[in-house]
């Protein structure tokens, strides 16, 4: 058996270095790779196999929404970049230029895209003109680089995977409307296929996207206490559309400027899923979102009959629509496990001689490692029921987490207290002014998560300045 134990005693505890496990679980289930490319990583079939299947079911979500996807250039020319001066400054530390086509150097820099705003506004004033071609709801799929210094497998790096959906509407009603649908599209997808709970709000002014009139974010909270931006939805109101002149003829014959969304979800969410649902034996994966939902493993498949039956077993299964695997390889059962569990696979069936004499089957959960006896006859409806369990236990469970790792804090000492002894979000009143929310960065080590949409009132003093408070804010430290 110690040999069987090798993967999981290569991981780190996450109660030692919660870093170190993070990194040890994206290594041993073969989710990543690293590359010569500092900063940049090789996803390898595992990992990549989570994000088709985040594509898949967001996708699908956005098309039911009326979006429609598109494709554009991944070079931005400075001078397409200068337009909106609020979004270039936001931007531009992050910024990988291209100054060489082939050997010649080029008249114009390019920017590698770190977001295509930009480039869908140029498009739009192009392609809009009247009140006909609205609305414009867009999407991309695509990869886009921003030159981070730090940098981790998932959650920061150099060149990442994401969608970003690209909106113009006629009036700014629309555009509201939009933004607050597509933040609800995240939020539901977030709850409902990765288990993860969030929480809904408003970014502040000093924390919204450079350009946007309005940011909106759903934050959800790691195992570590740490919080995790997982979604963003942007109103530009119509100041890209005066910058870039996307003006479209109304119906009583004047030109009108258009109004703007854009919204994106990135390959982090792999990084969420991990740090909300990983545990020391690796990585554990909602049944809604995990490529392989059931691993079936055979024990002393060599004896007559036993492999058989687990193929019978695993097509039938793969035959009702589950995702199935069987593992007939020549490696010892309790390696199979460790693997198995290593992947976060949601649930194993282990299929022996004496399982099969006695027409039954084991069914083992990933998340609580719990047995459950089944007769074959009963076996495919009694792993559905326990994908369905599993799906709704373990975001019971986040739920009750971070709920547990929410506090309150009344003034300023109750506040470094949380901060410095308790990871979790933390509720405070805020006066709204950018001063107090610099000064709580300086002296506690929070930023703002988000201004939520459901308020509360603590008290009505300003945690930091003792002014009246304008709202109740999330504060946290963060990925």
């Amino acid at each position: 058996m110690a040999k069987d134990k090798k993967l999981v005693e290569a991981i780190t505890s996450m109660e030692e270095d919660f870093a170190q496990w993070y990194t040890d679980v994206v290594k041993k289930a073969e989710l990543i790779d690293y590359t010569s490319v500092k900063g940049c990583m090789v996803i390898k079939p595992a990992g990549y196999a989570i994000w088709e299947n985040i594509q898949k079911e967001l996708d699908t979500r956005f098309k039911e929404t009326g979006v429609e996807n598109v494709y554009l250039p991944m070079f931005i020319p400075e001078s397409l970049l200068q337009k909106e001066k609020d979004h270039v400054e936001g931007f531009a530390p992050e910024v990988a230029w291209v100054t060489h086509g082939g050997l010649e150097p080029l008249q114009e820099r390019l920017c590698v895209r770190p977001t295509s705003e930009t480039l869908f506004c140029d498009f739009y004033a192009n392609d809009i003109h009247s009140y006909r071609d609205l609305p414009k709801v867009y999407n991309q799929w695509c990869s886009v680089v921003r030159w981070e210094k730090t940098t981790r497998p998932f959650l920061r790096s150099r060149e990442f995977l994401w969608q970003e959906g690209h909106t113009a509407h006629a009036t700014a009603e629309e555009a509201e409307e939009r933004t607050i649908q597509m933040l609800n599209v995240y939020a539901d997808f977030c709850e409902d296929v990765l288990a993860i709970p969030v929480i809904k709000g408003r970014k502040t002014d000093k924390e919204k996207f450079a350009g946007a009139e309005a940011t909106y974010t759903i934050e959800s909270l790691m195992h570590d206490g740490k919080a995790l931006q997982s979604g963003t939805s942007h109103n530009f109101g119509d100041g890209f559309a005066k910058a870039f002149g996307i003006q479209f003829a109304d119906k009583d014959n004047t030109l009108k400027n258009v109004y703007q969304t854009s919204w994106g979800m990135t390959t982090r969410m792999i990084g969420a899923i991990i740090m909300v649902h990983g545990d020391n034996s690796g990585l554990v994966l909602p049944p809604r979102i995990a490529p392989v939902q059931v691993m079936v493993i055979p024990i002393q498949q060599k004896k007559e009959g036993v492999l058989d039956k687990a193929c019978e077993v695993r097509k039938a299964l793969a035959e009702a629509g589950l995702r199935v695997r069987l593992d007939d390889t020549d490696k010892s059962p309790g390696w199979k496990f460790s693997e198995q569990e290593m992947r976060g696979i949601p649930v194993r069936i282990e299929l022996g001689p004496k399982d099969i004499e006695a027409g039954q089957a084991v069914i083992v959960r990933r998340d609580t490692r719990e047995k459950i006896q089944s007769s074959l006859e009963e076996l495919l409806e009694k792993v559905k029921e326990v994908l369905e369990t599993m799906q709704h236990d373990m975001y019971e469970r986040a739920k009750a987490h971070r709920d547990a790792h929410t506090y309150t804090a009344h003034n300023m000492e109750e506040m470094k207290d949380i901060a410095d002894n308790k990871p979790g979000f933390i509720k405070a009143m805020w006066c709204g002014c950018q001063e107090c929310e610099d000064a709580l960065k300086e002296e506690i080590g929070v930023t703002s998560r988000c201004i939520p949409f459901e308020q509360e009132e603590i008290n009505g003093t300003c945690i930091h300045c003792g002014k009246p408070a304008k709202q109740m804010v999330y504060w946290g430290k963060a990925y």
